[in-house]
C-alpha cells in the first residue's frame, strides 16, 4: 500500500469515526433521534449553517465546535488526498502508455528479429511453441496461464547449428536502438524490461569485444550459450506481457503482431 492509499484509509476512517461520535453525542447531550443526530451531524460537518436543527444545549453546541473541527479536517484532508490520488493514478498511466510505446520500439527494431533468429536454435521451443500463437480469441485468464507457463521455460541453443558472425551482424545493425533506449530515464520504472534490455545489449558486447567468432574454446561457446539462452527466455515473456497489453489497449496493433508473431509457421502479414 503507497502512502496515497494510506492517507485515503486513514481520512475515510476519521470522518466515520467523527460520524459515529457526532450521533451519539447528539443524541447522548440534546436527546436526539438517530436520524435528527445524523442529521445534524452532516450538517454541523459541512458548515452550510444550521436550519431547524440545531444544538439546544451548552454541551451539545461545545460538542458540534469538536465535530465541526475534526470533521472538516478530516474532510478537507480526504479531497485532497482523492484529487492527489487521481492525479497521480492519471500520471501513471500515462507514464506506463509511454513504456510500452519504448517496449513496442524495441521489438519493432530488434527484439522481434532477434526471438526469430534464436528460435531456429532453440530446441526446447517446441514444448511451448503452441502457447505462443496468440490470437484475438485469447482471454486475459488465457494470457495469465501462459505468462505462468513461460516462467518455468528454460531455452536451450544448439551452439553447434549459431552462426555468431551473423547473430552478431543482427544485434550491429540494431545497436542504435538500445543504445538510444538505455538512457531514457522512464525505462528505470520498467524495472524487468530494463533487465531484459541490458541482457541484449551484454550479449551484443560479448559478441563484439572478441577479435574472432571462429575457433573458440568450447567452454566460450557454453558461456555465449547461456548468455543466448538467458536473451531468449527473457525476451519471450515480456513479448507475450507487450502482446497482452496491445490486445487491450491498441487491437489494430495488436492484429499486426499476431499476423507476425515470430513463433507462428503460418505467419504472414498479408491480411488473408
Amino acid at each position: 500500500m503507497d502512502s496515497l492509499d494510506f492517507r485515503l484509509r486513514f481520512f475515510i476512517a476519521i470522518i466515520m469515526s467523527v460520524l459515529f461520535i457526532g450521533v451519539v453525542g447528539f443524541i447522548y447531550l440534546d436527546g436526539l433521534s438517530v436520524s435528527e443526530a445524523f442529521y445534524l451531524t452532516v450538517v454541523t460537518i459541512s458548515t452550510v449553517g444550521y436550519g431547524d436543527l440545531h444544538p439546544l444545549t451548552l454541551e451539545g453546541r461545545l460538542f458540534a465546535v469538536f465535530v465541526i473541527i475534526a470533521g472538516v479536517g478530516s474532510f478537507l484532508g480526504l479531497v485532497a488526498t482523492v484529487t492527489e490520488l487521481y492525479l497521480s493514478r492519471r500520471e501513471r498511466k500515462s507514464r506506463v502508455q509511454k513504456l510500452n510505446m519504448l517496449v513496442g520500439v524495441f521489438f519493432s527494431e530488434l527484439g522481434t528479429r532477434l526471438m526469430k533468429y534464436l528460435s531456429e536454435f532453440d530446441t526446447n521451443l517446441n514444448e511451448i511453441r503452441e502457447w505462443l500463437v496468440v490470437d484475438e480469441g485469447w482471454s486475459e485468464d488465457e494470457f495469465i496461464r501462459v505468462e505462468s507457463i513461460l516462467k518455468n521455460y528454460s531455452p536451450h541453443i544448439d551452439m553447434k547449428a549459431v552462426n555468431l558472425k551473423e547473430l552478431h551482424s543482427v544485434l550491429f545493425k540494431r545497436r542504435g536502438c538500445m543504445v538510444r533506449l538505455l538512457p531514457v530515464p522512464a525505462l528505470m520504472e520498467h524495472e524487468t524490461f530494463t533487465e531484459r534490455l541490458y541482457a541484449v545489449f551484454h550479449l551484443a558486447e560479448e559478441l563484439s569485444v572478441r577479435e574472432s567468432l571462429r575457433g573458440l574454446p568450447e567452454t566460450d561457446y557454453d558461456h555465449l550459450g547461456g548468455d543466448m539462452e538467458r536473451v531468449q527466455s527473457l525476451l519471450i515473456r515480456e513479448w507475450l506481457e507487450y502482446m497482452h497489453h496491445l490486445k487491450s489497449a491498441y487491437p489494430y496493433l495488436f492484429s499486426l503482431a499476431m499476423r507476425t508473431n515470430p513463433f507462428s509457421n503460418r505467419k504472414s502479414a498479408v491480411v488473408q
